[in-house]
């Protein structure tokens, strides 16, 4: 082997290490971390102030804590009040989690598996659904809801959060089930699968990145809705947490320590499901938009 050959080879070497070792703008990092900072800062200043005296806020609201005060959390965790009404935030966004789910995985396997006529108008109107907020249709869905008696009862919130969370699911779970190949429908076909067989066995493990985003959204979505809870319930046994929230401020107005405490432990639940599900999300949202 010549010389010429022996020294090309670590200079291509040395080539595809730098061209590899691409960090992009500063500024860019920089523009992330000031919109990072803004986002997080609010949440923290609410976790740090439940550790905190109403006197410690009022001398100097921005502070650390000195001395360290844990007996605001002790005291919401202690409440039976606050476990009342996690009890009914648990129960309305699990419920509302699997309804829109189970729906949505139905209603996408018909839309991205089967060709019939309206099968567009139909992906269409779930489109449209994204652009319809809650606050426009909260008055007559009130009065829908009072016509059925499902006022102060937490069914009555349930079903319009899952209409309200299916348009959603639907955009991301089609192209997660438009994606699965034909040949593999027709080899469980051969093979004596059922349609509902080769719905359970094949299309949901296939599609399990979907389902997991979906839900996640939808859990988050139940557990911190207010708008809905507000209009439908009136009795206090029945008051989610973001209602519980509004009640124990009203309550508590001069405690502001004690109602940062009560907050931060209303949001960790969604803070935590969240972050623990974060690769999951933005993986099955990139499987959605490949798709």
């Amino acid at each position: 082997m010549s010389q010429a050959a022996l020294t090309a080879r670590p200079a291509g070497r040395r080539v595809r290490r730098s061209s590899g070792a691409t960090w992009g703008s500063p500024a860019t990092y920089l523009i992330a971390t000031v919109l990072i900072a803004i986002c997080i800062a609010p949440v923290l200043y609410i976790i740090v102030g439940g550790f905190r005296t109403n006197s410690q806020i009022t001398v100097d609201p921005s502070g650390w804590p000195d001395p360290w005060v844990f007996s605001n959390y002790t005291q919401v965790l202690a409440s039976a009040q606050f476990w009342q009404q996690f009890g009914n935030s648990t129960i309305s966004a699990v419920s509302t989690t699997v309804g829109a789910v189970a729906l949505a995985m139905m209603a996408s396997f018909v839309i991205a598996r089967y060709d019939f006529k309206g099968r567009n108008a139909m992906y269409s109107l779930f489109a449209a659904g994204l652009m319809f907020p809650m606050t426009v249709a909260i008055t007559p869905l009130y009065l829908l809801i009072r016509n059925l008696g499902l006022t102060d009862n937490l069914l009555g919130i349930i079903l319009p959060q899952i209409a309200f969370a299916l348009p959603t699911t639907v955009i991301i779970l089609v192209p997660f089930l438009a994606a699965i190949p034909k040949e593999l429908e027709e080899a469980a076909a051969i093979d004596g699968a059922s349609r509902l067989g080769f719905f359970f066995r094949m299309v949901l493990p296939l599609s399990l990145p979907g389902v997991i985003t979906t839900g996640i959204l939808a859990f988050i979505g139940a557990w911190n809705g207010y708008m809905l809870p507000l209009f439908i319930l009136n009795k206090a046994s029945l008051y989610t947490l973001p209602l519980g929230v509004q009640a124990f401020s009203s309550e508590h107005s001069v405690d502001t320590a004690a109602v940062l405490a009560f907050t931060s432990l209303s949001m960790i639940p969604a803070l935590l499901f969240f972050s623990i599900f974060e690769r999951r999300i933005v993986g099955g949202l990139t499987g959605a938009v490949k798709g």
